[in-house]
């Protein structure tokens, strides 16, 4: 059996040119890899970065500082505040770190899937490695077709333009874009391969667990509308860890500046990743969210009163009903990007509301409110006598217990391929400034903003890969 040699990387320094040179890597050191234990140790990747200013603003949860736009050249992030499809986006997009990122995560997932067979060891190590580096190829390819292509749509999946699929370890490969629906049946097969394999307490918080692979099951079925797969793979998450942490009992203890909960210790996260690094909450004052968001908090609601700053002159205008998270990640650890029970809870909520089982729906809401609301607000909610009206109730807890990453975007475009539940972003900016006349921006569910231009470097390096909107590469 020969040594397997393994260039360790910077992803900071990395120069990633595109999907055709997709495990280009700058060497950081190398480690000879001979043994199948080493490979299931390198599934475990601490301080992963899926950025997300690819897209932020395309969000109805999150606002800019009038500063930063009025006056201002304007960049992509003022260009999707603004929801302007008039520029040319696509030259804007020269580069992107999340690109970059997450097709580096699937070369190491696929180079454990690759070659771990050649090596030593026991046979159940070496299937637990390549089981849990499928789990997060899939999540990593979930993330990448849900930026760069349209919502699954069971109507046109087949035809509309997808991703690279990365499928295996190869320095020469030259892939050409799948449909969606080839991505997520990738997606899917990686999942149901891996899930006989995995473990319900992995190595460490960085290897994923059984409740984190059903959970990310349930989540592709719930965005390709297949209820019934979706309910049944969000209930064996929930068989496996369904803790949901008390908020309220946190804020009757003093909160984070009493009883610090860091990372690996709050019980609800599933999975370990973030947006740039674990200290990213040290810097959420970038992250501002809307008066939208602010006004769906209200005034007793501990996930808001615990953790965010709505008065701070000089982060904030002041006036403009918006806030930011003040509370350091030293202090408490929320996953972003990552996965936490809650989701799953919120997500079986869904699939009963789907089925018309309103008040199964309401009272998996009631169990989460009754550990987030704080006296004075109204902890169980009323059950409708509609779906829609059902759906929006999930929809709301959703966008207050799932702030910042991807999820409110994410839930935006698979919302907006239903009628029923589809919606037009109104923005009126500014608020405070009285220089300047006060605009209505407009996002209509079917814009073309909601689909993110593949980056400059990676298509003028792939003439396979077009784009999936209707916008012109320059060259």
């Amino acid at each position: 059996m020969k040594h397997i040699k393994i260039l360790l990387f910077s992803i900071a320094a990395m120069s990633f040119a595109a999907c055709k040179k997709y495990t280009d890597l700058t060497p950081k050191g190398s480690l000879i890899v001979e043994n199948a234990s080493q490979f299931h140790e390198m599934v475990s990747l601490p301080n992963r970065g899926y950025p997300v200013n690819n897209f932020q603003y395309l969000s109805d949860d999150q606002w800019m500082r009038e500063a930063n736009v009025i006056g201002r050249t304007p960049n992509i992030d003022i260009i999707n505040f603004t929801f302007n499809e008039t520029v040319d986006r696509v030259s804007l997009y020269g580069s992107s770190s999340f690109y970059n990122q997450a097709y580096s995560y699937i070369n190491r997932w696929n180079t454990i899937i690759s070659l771990v067979d050649d090596s030593k060891g026991d046979a159940g190590i070496k299937q637990l490695a390549k089981a849990e580096a499928k789990i997060y190829r899939a999540h990593d390819h979930f993330l990448l077709v849900n930026h760069y292509a349209k919502a699954y749509d069971p109507q046109t999946a087949a035809t509309d333009g997808g991703i690279c699929i990365m499928d295996k370890f190869d320095l020469e490969a030259q892939p050409k874009k799948s449909t969606v629906a080839q991505v997520y049946d990738f997606i899917q097969k990686d999942i149901d391969e891996a899930l006989p394999y995995l473990q319900e307490k992995p190595l460490d918080v960085y290897h994923p667990s059984l409740a984190f692979a059903y959970a990310l099951k349930a989540k592709v079925h719930l965005f390709k509308r297949e209820i019934a797969q979706a309910k049944a793979a969000a209930e064996k998450s929930l068989s496996y860890n369904s803790e949901i942490f008390d908020m309220v009992k946190y804020a009757a203890e003093g909160g984070p500046t009493v009883k610090p909960i860091t990372a690996g210790n709050n019980p609800e996260v599933l999975s370990y990743m973030y947006m740039t690094g674990n200290t990213e909450l040290n810097f959420s004052y970038i992250n501002i969210i809307s008066p939208e968001l602010r006004t769906l908090f209200g005034n007793n609601d501990a996930r808001f009163n615990l953790f965010y700053n709505s008065t701070h002159a000089s982060n904030l205008d002041q006036g403009s009903n918006t806030a930011y998270w003040g509370v350091a990640f030293t202090r408490f650890f929320m996953p972003t990007v990552g996965m936490k029970t809650t989701e799953v809870h919120l997500m079986l909520a869904e699939c009963y509301a789907r089925d018309n089982k309103f008040a199964e729906a309401v009272d998996i809401l009631n169990k989460l409110r009754a550990k987030r609301i704080l006296a004075g607000g109204t902890v169980n909610l009323a059950v409708p006598t509609t779906r829609k009206e059902t759906m929006e109730l999930v929809v709301n807890e959703r966008r207050r217990e799932l702030v910042l990453g991807f999820h409110r975007f994410f839930d935006l475009k698979r919302l907006n391929t239903e009628t029923e539940f589809a919606k037009t972003l109104v923005r009126k900016f500014p608020i405070v400034n009285q220089t300047v006349p006060q605009q209505t921006y407009t996002l209509q569910p079917n814009s073309r903003l909601y689909i993110i231009p593949f980056p400059l470097n990676v298509l003028r390096l792939n003439p396979s890969l077009t784009l999936n909107t209707d916008e012109k590469i320059p060259f």
